[in-house]
């Protein structure tokens, strides 16, 4: 399988628990403001880095459904971005949240094809706790960014870090899935 093959096997499972979870709660997660995703997005991040670092996990879910989460929390943030957050969950149906996840995960996608392209595929060559610690460095770019209200001088917005996120949880997933060791 190539890369962008690799990408939308693993993409479909995390959709797969997304569409079960929308189904279990609705789209509660868009009451959500901006940081609050941003915040929980670190949660799962500094999870995987602990995890990392200690060598093990206390909780019976480890490194593989937080980079699952990683991608679905980056999803929601860039649909967050674009509609806002809503005063209810019940603003946006199923079959809504699920179109403008698939949109934002194509676009995502497109990103990383063009980046790939231009990098030659170095992720592969890259050790997956450095995904972990570009993910960390992304969120507090974006906690950044919001902090200053968005209004940057000359860096990418919190949507290019959210995709940037979402690319990186892909990558280890993809390792995960297909076993592919760091070529060094």
């Amino acid at each position: 399988m190539n890369t962008e093959e690799q990408f939308r096997k693993v993409l479909a499972e995390c959709r797969e628990l997304f569409a079960k979870k929308l189904h279990d709660y609705g789209a509660a997660w868009r009451i959500m403001r901006i940081p609050s995703v941003t915040d929980q997005i670190y949660i799962k991040a500094n999870r995987i880095r602990s995890i990392e670092m200690k060598g093990v996990a206390c909780i019976d879910e480890g490194i593989r459904s937080e980079l699952i989460g990683l991608v679905n929390y980056s999803l929601i943030g860039l649909i967050q971005l674009e509609f806002g957050y809503a005063e209810t969950a019940c603003d946006m149906t199923t079959e809504q949240a699920l179109l403008a996840y698939d949109r934002w995960a194509e676009k995502t996608l497109q990103l990383m094809l063009r980046k790939n392209h231009d990098y030659d595929e170095a992720w592969r060559s890259m050790r997956t706790t450095s995904y972990t610690d570009l993910i960390l460095m992304k969120v507090f770019r974006a906690k950044q960014i919001e902090e200053l209200s968005g209004q940057t001088l000359v860096s990418e917005g919190i949507d290019a870090n959210y995709m940037d996120i979402m690319n990186y949880a892909v990558f280890g997933l993809i390792k995960m899935t297909f076993g592919e060791e760091c070529k060094e």
